[in-house]
């Protein structure tokens, strides 16, 4: 019985001893909620291959489920919508989440960090990075007077892959620095634009020539020089946007509180070197959803700028929606 329904109904009559005893019953549902849940979904992003990221996720769901006393199942997502999504309708209870994913996963699938990535080299955060071909003609000035300048100056004569709408590195961080930054809508500046779907995709678009500029980031270029060293050797990188926060590690707010703790207990104590090391992970640290408005603020400051360029609404709209965009960015600052 729904405990709310049933506090409702028992205002409308003088409670029995059937009724209390109903109500004890609830009670003592609602304190051993945690057996309704025989395992828990643990959403895993695309930023590769489904193949390649099995063996990283194995042995670091096993010590989890090991940890939280039930089977904690990776649930691998073709895109990054996939996994707020499957998180929204409760069949994804915790994730791994980038940046933008997260800050969407908070508005719309009951979503709250816990806890954030500490990278390899000790540091909260992680780059985005433009990449091309080493043997490109375009290489050369574009490392001379910076990729990020080289895309803004010859965008009609360039081909150019993102990574998901959805990503931080891959899209959201090289959107604003790059393009928003110098008033660019990327949609109509390239030769071909194309979104390639995650990290690994970009790169391999770029050793096999399929495009004359990628973004990924930096995490991503590590592993493939262990997953497919022959393609890290045919890319160059040709820029690096400032420090991104790291990933956050996030549960639905709806998990029972015991649950939530032993997976609190479980990120911020766990150090295996041996499962760590292939993810360029070191550990983790406590976090809380502040931690992210910097993604937050990029995000807005974007809309903004997509805002003031668009042309199919009027003036007193585009101002009106600038107005409360720029509400928005206060409540975060």
């Amino acid at each position: 019985m729904d405990r709310r329904l049933f506090i409702q109904q028992a205002s409308l009559f003088t409670i029995t001893l059937a009724s209390a005893k109903m109500l004890s019953a609830c009670n003592s549902n609602a304190d051993n909620s945690n057996a309704a849940i025989k395992e828990i979904n643990f959403g895993v992003l695309s930023t590769e291959s489904q193949s390649n990221q099995k063996p990283l996720w194995e042995p670091f769901a096993a010590a989890m489920s090991q940890e939280i006393g039930i089977p904690i199942k990776p649930f691998y997502v073709t895109q990054y919508a996939a996994v707020v999504e499957a998180m929204r309708f409760g069949k994804v209870q915790a994730a791994w989440l980038g940046g933008k994913s997260y800050i969407t996963a908070a508005k719309i699938a009951n979503a709250e960090a816990f806890a954030q990535v500490v990278s390899a080299d000790g540091a909260r955060g992680y780059y985005s990075h433009l990449i091309t071909n080493a043997n490109n003609p375009i290489k050369a000035e574009a490392i001379a007077i910076g990729g990020d300048q080289y895309v803004i100056k010859n965008a009609a004569n360039l081909t150019f892959a993102f990574n998901d709408p959805n990503s931080t590195s891959g899209f959201l961080v090289p959107s604003y620095y790059i393009f928003t930054k110098n008033n660019v809508d990327p949609k109509k500046a390239f030769k071909r634009l194309i979104f390639a779907g995650n990290h690994e995709a970009c790169a391999l678009a770029i050793a096999n020539n399929q495009v004359d500029i990628a973004t990924i980031s930096n995490e991503a270029l590590s592993r493939l020089e262990r997953t497919n060293p022959t393609a890290r050797q045919k890319i160059e990188i040709i820029w690096q946007s400032p420090l991104i926060p790291g990933d956050p590690i996030v549960y639905r707010q709806d998990l029972p509180a015991d649950i939530k703790k032993k997976l609190q207990d479980f990120f911020y104590n766990y150090k295996d070197a041996s499962v760590l090391t292939p993810f360029e992970v070191a550990g983790f640290v406590q976090a809380e959803d502040k931690n992210w408005h910097t993604i937050r603020e990029l995000e807005i400051a974007k809309q903004i700028q997509e805002t003031q360029s668009q042309e199919n609404i009027s003036e007193q709209e585009k101002q009106q929606k600038i107005a409360d965009l720029n509400q928005q960015l206060q409540e975060i600052q």
